[in-house]
C-alpha cells in the first residue's frame, strides 16, 4: 500500500504524521518504508538523529524528491507491505507525481481557516488525478488541534464543503510530539499511554479501514 502525505501550506505537520503512521504500521510482519520526497529533508534529518542516538530501526526512511515518483514508488513498493510518501509543501510536479504513485492520499489539515483554504488545490489534484487513477483514495487528516476550542470542533464542518472525507480520528496539539523529534523518537516510545500514542493508534485504524 502507497499513502502520500500532501499539503500545499508548510507547517502543517505531514513529517510528523508520516513518521508517526509508520511507526504504527510497522511490525515483524509488516515492512514501512518512508520516502523523503520533501527538500527540507525532515524525515531524513529524524532518521539520522535517531541513527545517532543508536535507536532500533523501526522502519526505513530514504530521500526520493523527484518528479518520477509515480514510476519508482510502485517499483519499491514490491519489496515492502507499505510506503509512507511524506510529500512537499507547495503543489508541484513533484506533488503531482506523489499523488499518481499513491493509493491513499492524506491531506493534514490545521483548525485554521488558512489551512482549509490552502487544500483547494490538493483536492484539485486529486480530482483531476481520479480521470487517470480511479481507485485512488483521499482523506483529510485534522492535525495539531487544540482541544476543548471553539474552531477545533467546527473544522469538520468547513471540511465537509469539499469532495474528500475526513478520518474521524484526529490528532492534537501536544508537547510530546516536538519532544519526541527532537530526540529521534515516536510518542510511543516515550509515553505508551499517553493520549498522543492513543491518538497514532486511533490514525493507523482508521486508515487500515479506509483502505480494507
Amino acid at each position: 500500500m502507497i499513502f502520500a502525505l500532501l499539503q500545499q501550506k508548510g507547517g502543517g505537520g505531514k513529517t510528523t504524521l508520516a513518521t508517526h503512521l509508520a511507526g504504527a504500521l510497522a511490525s515483524p510482519e509488516s515492512s514501512v518504508l518512508v520516502i523523503d520526497a520533501d527538500p527540507q529533508g525532515s524525515a531524513l534529518d529524524w532518521s539520522q538523529k535517531r541513527s545517532m542516538l543508536g535507536l532500533p530501526r523501526r522502519f526505513g526512511v530514504v530521500g526520493l524528491a523527484r518528479e518520477t515518483l509515480h514510476q519508482e514508488v510502485p517499483q519499491i513498493a514490491r519489496h515492502t507491505h507499505h510506503v509512507i510518501i511524506d510529500g512537499p509543501p507547495r503543489v508541484t510536479a513533484l506533488a503531482r507525481s506523489a499523488i499518481l504513485a499513491a493509493d491513499l492520499v492524506l491531506i493534514p489539515v490545521q483548525p485554521s481557516p488558512y489551512d482549509i483554504w490552502a487544500s483547494n488545490e490538493i483536492v484539485s489534484l486529486i480530482t483531476e488525478a481520479k480521470l487517470f487513477k480511479p481507485t485512488l483514495k483521499a482523506a483529510f487528516v485534522i492535525n495539531r488541534r487544540i482541544v476543548g476550542t471553539v474552531i477545533g470542533r467546527d473544522v469538520r464542518a468547513a471540511l465537509a464543503e469539499y469532495p474528500v472525507r475526513a478520518l474521524n480520528a484526529a490528532v492534537s496539539q501536544r508537547v510530546l510530539f516536538p519532544e519526541s523529534a527532537a530526540c529521534g523518537q515516536l510518542v510511543d516510545e516515550i509515553d505508551r499511554k499517553s493520549a498522543a500514542a492513543r491518538e497514532i493508534v486511533a490514525l493507523a485504524a482508521d486508515v487500515r479501514m479506509l483502505m480494507s
